[in-house]
């Protein structure tokens, strides 16, 4: 099963200083190799987003541009709204981006990977799955 990557895991990998056996990093490493990752643009856009320095800005954006953006759908976004607002009438509150992660992995069946814990709030509501790293 492919899984969305969410920005959080992505900065721990890519944005900062992180040990080598972390469960996270190797655990997305693994996702890789297998070819099982997804990226979409608004994650890519948050990854490289409030980088201070330049140098890094390029460094990071280089790296990241051997992952494809999975194009999104109006029905996405749509699907992305409706969640918001199935979450909100339960008192469950989230970003746009998040909710857009969740209608991309329900209507292409992929697992979302992430350490926010919004996520496992959201996963009560919605027809969603959290991936597990396997190390864990």
């Amino acid at each position: 099963m492919n899984v969305i990557v969410d920005t959080p895991i992505w900065s721990r990998a890519y944005r900062r200083r992180v040990a080598v056996n972390s469960p996270v990093v190797t655990e997305l490493i693994e996702l890789i190799g297998e070819g099982r990752v997804i990226l979409i643009g608004p994650v890519r856009q948050e990854l490289l987003s409030g980088i201070r320095h330049e140098l890094q800005f390029h460094k990071l954006r280089s790296a990241m541009r051997a992952f494809e953006d999975l194009g999104l759908e109006t029905e996405d976004y749509e699907t992305a709204a409706a969640f918001s607002n199935s979450c909100m009438a339960r008192g469950i509150q989230g970003s746009h981006v998040d909710f857009l992660i969740c209608a991309v992995a329900a209507r292409r069946r992929c697992e979302i990977f992430t350490d926010d814990g919004d996520f496992a709030r959201f996963a009560r509501v919605l027809p969603v799955q959290l991936h597990q790293p396997r190390a864990a």
